[in-house]
Formats: C-alpha cells, sequence, structure tokens
C-alpha cells in the first residue's frame, strides 16, 4: 500500500515537484508561496533558492529548462508581475525540460496589496493554467504539469490559492522520478526571440494552443459528476469543494484545466442541465468563455467580484440562509508591529519630526496606521523609492525636504536597487532609509543575498547594501542604530536638508529573528510616573495605562529593546537584566 501522508498544499506542491524529478528551483518568498520552497530544499537532488526578485527566479529556471533539466519558479500573485517579461517571450520559446510557474493567488487580500486574478494572465501569455482543488490535487496537479509541459512545448502555470496552500488534506507518495536530462541542441530559431523568429513562434503559440483546447475535452482532470440535472456548476479550485459541500445533489463540471478550455467539454455539459451556474473567485474568467459560446449561465450576477469565496456565500446566495452557518463574531484586531520592532522608534522618530513616507512592501508598511501614520503611500516591492523621486521632479526638491522613502532590506535588494540607480543617475536631492533588520520579514524571516545565508542554510558572503549605495556614487550614505533614537533624529535632520541625495540605513535586527536576544526587559516604577503619555506614543503593544492613568508592561510580550525607556523623562520606566 502506497504511503500517505497530511500535508499543507505548498508541501504537496513540493513532493510532487521532487517526485517528477525537477532539479532546479528558484523563488522569492511571497505570502501565500513561500512554504512551497521551504519545503522543496529539505529533498534531496534539488538545487532550490532564494533568487533577488521574482524576475530573476523565473529566468534561473527558464535557464535550466533549456539546458534540459525540470525546473519551476514560484511566486505569489503580484510577483507574476515581476516575472511577466521572461513569462510572455518564454510562451513563444517553449521548454526542453519542463518548465512550471507556480502562483498563489490571494483572494481576500490576507497578505497582498490587490487581488488579481493569474487565469487573466495565462491567457494573455498563451500560458496554460492548472488549477487543484485540495492538497491531493495539488500534488498530483504539479506532476502532471511537467508532463504537458514537455508534451506540448510549453511553460505551464500552477495556479493555487491562500486556501489551498495553507490547507491540510491527504497526498499519497510516490518515489522520485528520474527523467533523463534533455540534451540541449542550439536553435536560434527557437530560443532567440528576434522580431524574425519570434513571428514564427507566435505561430507555433496559436496552434498549440488550440491543440491543448482539444485534447482538454478527454483529461482526466476536467470532469464531468452528473447529479441532478436541475442545477449545474461550472467551477475548479477551492470553489469545487464548497460546491460538492452545499450542493453534493448537484451536477458538477470540474474543470483542472482553467486554461484553455474545451469548448465541446463545456457545450456538453451545459445541454444536460436546467440552470447553469459559475462558480470562481475573482475575475469572471471561466464565465466570459461561456457566455462567448452563447451559452445561458449565470455567475457574477450572483456572486461577488471581491474577495475570498465561501460555503455559507453559497448557501446564503442560493438557499436564501446560512443553515445555521453564521459566521463567528470576532473583534476587529488590525496587525501592528511586534514589541521590540526597530520599525518602530524610525517612524516615531520621523513622526515627530513632522516627516512624510513614500511607503513600500514589508512589515514597515503599517507605519501607514494609528498611532505612527507616517507612511502615505504603498504601491509595489521597489517604489518607495522611484515614487519619491517622481514627486521631486513634479513638484521640486524643496516640495520633498520634509518626505523620506522607507524600504526594507529584502525590498531593497528585490527593486530598490533599481529605483536607487535612478536617482543617483537623474541627479535626485531625496533621502531614502533602507530599515534594515536582517531578514524578509514579513513571510517569515527569510534569507536573501544581504543576510549571508541561502535558501539551504549554507553561509556566504553577504552583501554590504552600504557599499552597494556608495557604489553608485552616493557620497552620503549613514549607518544608524534604529534604537539611538537621538542619533537617528540628529541623522533624518542633517539628511534631508541637503540638496543631494542621501541614504540613511537603519539597523537593528527583527526582533523575532531566530536567536535574537534581548539582554533586558523593562519595568515600570508606577510612583514615578507623571501620566503623560509619551511611552505610549510608539504604540508598542506591551505597555498599557493601569485604572489610575500610571502606565504598566506586560512582560510576557515585553522584548527589552527600551525605546519607552529613552522617552520616559522621570524615570518611571527601567530596564533589568533577565
Amino acid at each position: 500500500m502506497a504511503e500517505k501522508e497530511i500535508m499543507l498544499g505548498n508541501a504537496a506542491i513540493a513532493r510532487g515537484a521532487w517526485e517528477a524529478g525537477v532539479k532546479v528551483s528558484a523563488a522569492y518568498p511571497g505570502t501565500p508561496s513561500t512554504e512551497i520552497s521551504e519545503n522543496l530544499v529539505k529533498y534531496p537532488g534539488v538545487y532550490a533558492e532564494w533568487s533577488p526578485n521574482e524576475k530573476v527566479a523565473a529566468e534561473v529556471a527558464i535557464g535550466a529548462s533549456i539546458a534540459g533539466v525540470r525546473a519551476m519558479a514560484s511566486m505569489k500573485h503580484v510577483g507574476l508581475n515581476v516575472a511577466s517579461d521572461p513569462l510572455y517571450s518564454v510562451s513563444y520559446i517553449g521548454v526542453n525540460g519542463g518548465l512550471l510557474f507556480c502562483v498563489a493567488d490571494d483572494p481576500g487580500l490576507y497578505s497582498s496589496q490587490n487581488e488579481q486574478d493569474t487565469r487573466l494572465i495565462g491567457r494573455s501569455a498563451h500560458v496554460p493554467v492548472l488549477e487543484p482543488s485540495d492538497s491531493k490535487e495539488a500534488h498530483d496537479y504539479t506532476k502532471l504539469a511537467f508532463e504537458l509541459s514537455e508534451k506540448y512545448d510549453t511553460p505551464v502555470i500552477l495556479r493555487t490559492t491562500t486556501r489551498i496552500g495553507h490547507s491540510q488534506g491527504e497526498v499519497e507518495l510516490s518515489d522520485r522520478a528520474e527523467p533523463e536530462d534533455r540534451p540541449y541542441e542550439r536553435n536560434i530559431m527557437k530560443n532567440v526571440m528576434m522580431p524574425g523568429m519570434a513571428k514564427g513562434r507566435h505561430v507555433y503559440v496559436e496552434e498549440r494552443e488550440k491543440k491543448m483546447a482539444e485534447d482538454a475535452f478527454s483529461m482526466e482532470i476536467n470532469r464531468i459528476e452528473m447529479g441532478d440535472t436541475k442545477i449545474g456548476f461550472i467551477t475548479s479550485g477551492v470553489a469545487y469543494q464548497y460546491v460538492k459541500e452545499v450542493f453534493p445533489e448537484a451536477s458538477v463540471l470540474k474543470l483542472g484545466l482553467v486554461y484553455p478550455m474545451s469548448e465541446k467539454l463545456i457545450r456538453d455539459f451545459a445541454s444536460r442541465v436546467d440552470r447553469l451556474i459559475i462558480f470562481e473567485e475573482l475575475e469572471p474568467f471561466t464565465e466570459s468563455f461561456v457566455k462567448s459560446l452563447g451559452i445561458k449561465c449565470e455567475g457574477k450576477e450572483l456572486f461577488t467580484l471581491q474577495g475570498e469565496y465561501s460555503a455559507n456565500m453559497l448557501r446564503q446566495r442560493l438557499k436564501g440562509e446560512d443553515a445555521g452557518y453564521e459566521a463567528a463574531r470576532v473583534p476587529n484586531r488590525p496587525p501592528i508591529l511586534c514589541p521590540g520592532c526597530p520599525h518602530r522608534s524610525t517612524y516615531y522618530v520621523l513622526k515627530k519630526l513632522g516627516i512624510h513616507a513614500s511607503g513600500d512592501i514589508g512589515c514597515y508598511t503599517l507605519g501607514a496606521v494609528a498611532p505612527l501614520g507616517v507612511v502615505d503611500t504603498t504601491v509595489c516591492m521597489g517604489a518607495s523609492i522611484s515614487m519619491l523621486h517622481g514627486m521631486e521632479k513634479a513638484r521640486g526638491k524643496d516640495y520633498i525636504k520634509n518626505w523620506v522613502a522607507v524600504i526594507g532590506d529584502s525590498t531593497f535588494m528585490h527593486t530598490g536597487i533599481n529605483s536607487l540607480e535612478d536617482l543617483a543617475y537623474n541627479r535626485s536631492t531625496a533621502t531614502v532609509l533602507i530599515l534594515d533588520n536582517s531578514t524578509t520579514g514579513m513571510t517569515g524571516h527569510q534569507d536573501h543575498a544581504a543576510t549571508g545565508k541561502t535558501l539551504d542554510g549554507t553561509e556566504v558572503p553577504a552583501i554590504s547594501i552600504y557599499k552597494v549605495c556608495k557604489a553608485m556614487n552616493i557620497e552620503h550614505v549613514v549607518e544608524v542604530d534604529a534604537f539611538d533614537t537621538v542619533e537617528l533624529e540628529k541623522v533624518i535632520k542633517e539628511e534631508t536638508a541637503r540638496d543631494e541625495l542621501s541614504v540613511i540605513i537603519v539597523c537593528a535586527p527583527c526582533a523575532l529573528l531566530k536567536g535574537q536576544k534581548f539582554p533586558y526587559k523593562v519595568r515600570a516604577v508606577p510612583e514615578k510616573c507623571k501620566k503623560c503619555g509619551m511611552c505610549l506614543k510608539p504604540g508598542c503593544p506591551a505597555i498599557k495605562r493601569r485604572e489610575d492613568g500610571t502606565i504598566e508592561i506586560d512582560d510576557t510580550l515585553c522584548n527589552g529593546c527600551g525605546l519607552c525607556v529613552g522617552l520616559c523623562n522621570f524615570g518611571a520606566l527601567e530596564k533589568y537584566e533577565v
């Protein structure tokens, strides 16, 4: 009997890739995809890396594929935007060894700046898209994706969502396949995308896509489950699970290959049911295709375009009641910076000085909300620096005297370097704060090129952010301790007053980083407290008022960073050794 194991969807993808014989994996950490690489690196026979960004990860995987081995790149949905440049062109080129893009969408915006639907990018790039409904299918579809990739000479996208990647299910394990490396043959008509070659490959891509759509009719991952013909659903992904839970008696067309779709299969199913409903998260992707065939169906007029779907939504919209599944009412708990977070002291100083921040993607984005309220903009990875440059060029250097750009160390290595290069080249006078907490904090403490460790834990020479900035001929580059608020305030005043570009590297490890230990905690001295509230201004969750207005410290939360101690002028807070 085959061994079975309960696995997260992301772990199941990693296992499927290993069993498929993947030899090269590249990724940039991004929730909800991060655990794919963290699991895959544990298996023997696979080279797995954290790349500086998703574009580089895609190109590493493409190079491995052209060299003749099975390869993959993993990322979240917005990461695919960064990787779109190579994706669109490798669609024309095709593959040598099987090539997979694992892309995790985030319906419900659990950890992202937008909701977008990867199926649309697959269609636009003419790349087939598979979508699993549980951990078992995440495992099985990953293996199938490599077979389809090599059969049809195409990269393949495996589209998952937060719910699939972070839910557990039973997976049947197999041994690792060892497909022979495919020989490399020089073929510039296929592999060099100059206009003359690309024109011919575009014709090939259209024919390939047409063939896949025809073959989709008989693919096992697309299946009709006939039941009550009064109502029929076309669905895919986790939405399929909700349909089966709420309408177990209904007829269902489950799509595993969500792009391209089989017209013949859809017409066949639609002809068998009285009422046809398309149940899919995010965009009306399947619905639009079905309607383009002239088939009457219902979809987004019943269900929302926004957010994550659920079984209860289906009950409410189609049965008119929640059947006792009313969502639990819980207090609203917005995310906050952790106790001891070095970003808190930085934002405290910026707010004290009345400075606005052009923000970026990371834990430090939380500087936008009360009580800190410093970050004014956040768009995408690396945008903080180049947006501030745009502000200066639009309104002049005096306009940005009370502005800075803030960006984390991992995000700086991702796409911030290019943005800073633009400022150095085009003579900006902006001030950039690189908040160096020695990790990729928001996604769970992954390493990057400036931390000195690779994905498998190997120690390597760390790239110096300071030296990178100096190599751009930026004269004013200053490193300062994040918790030395007096020095930090002095440096920020000096650098924002300059009429030339400057960089402040604010350094202190993430409070939750493995191995990070604070030698102190803080305790309150109530009899000295003047109830002024100065220590409350940074918004540390370890500090709260007593009923009498004095301050107390939650010893279980305090990390002993000492920020509050430096703000109290009356000795009502003091450090003690632990």
